[in-house]
């Protein structure tokens, strides 16, 4: 039997040739995927361990960049045998030339998808030209509520609480320049319970929520199951 594989050209081989192999490769590679980290790692973390179950589909975690040489997601990504890359932002003289270095390295890379993963460092419009719809994050809020300047790590859950609330959540949505401002992707809630501190809450939201969206949503993006129309994010069959 005798197939055909245009790339470029018409090429005629076997099925059991060297070239129909090499084919099947590129015709299923999967999306490489780049997690930017700034400490402990625990999204990180839940996406190694999705991937190990099989549940990143269409996708691989091909590299991890932290902005904090001590970051100790440096460390699960050695233990998973992931490739992991020191860029701290003190080697830099501003944003700008952070993110311009940081985007000539995730394309050296060959990266498809970055996920910052509570990546501690702002970045400016360079990454985002270069990989439109291609950056995502993991907030500890439902969005639009409790984002923006300021709201990040423990701060979010005790602006939760002051304000009241009976529910929150977490919220993946795709990067721009404007902070937590873009698209959302996926949503989840749990309930405010009573005696909830800051810490309880953050628990519970990233154990119930950020832990099962974040792969969730990797995985969607890598089987291009993502389509963008205006603000609205439609998940495709």
């Amino acid at each position: 039997m005798k197939m055909t594989f245009t790339p470029h050209k018409c090429v005629i081989f076997t099925l059991n040739s060297p070239l129909f192999t090499l084919a099947l490769e590129v015709f299923f590679m999967s999306k490489r995927i780049a997690v930017l980290v700034s400490g402990g790692g625990t999204n990180l973390q839940a996406l190694l361990d999705a991937q190990g179950r099989g549940e990143i589909v269409g996708g691989e975690i091909a590299a991890v960049i932290s902005s904090n040489p001590s970051a100790y997601a440096l460390e699960r990504a050695r233990a998973a045998g992931v490739p992991g890359y020191v860029m701290p932002r003190r080697d830099y003289p501003s944003s700008q030339a952070m993110t311009v270095a940081l985007t000539e390295k995730l394309q050296a890379l060959h990266i498809d998808l970055v996920v910052l993963a509570g990546f501690m460092t702002i970045l400016t419009g360079e990454l985002f030209q270069a990989f439109p719809q291609a950056v995502i994050n993991v907030h500890p809020s439902l969005i639009p509520s409790f984002c923006g300047a300021g709201c990040y790590g423990l701060h979010v859950h005790e602006k939760a609480l002051e304000y009241g609330v009976k529910v929150s959540g977490a919220t993946v949505h795709f990067v721009t320049e404007e902070c937590d401002a873009g698209p959302i992707i996926l949503q989840k809630a749990v309930d405010v319970l009573p005696g909830d501190t800051p810490e309880l809450l953050q628990r519970r939201i990233m154990e119930q929520c950020e832990w099962k969206l974040l792969p969730r949503a990797v995985s969607l993006f890598c089987q291009g199951r993502l389509k963008l129309e205006g603000r609205t994010v439609r998940i495709l069959d």
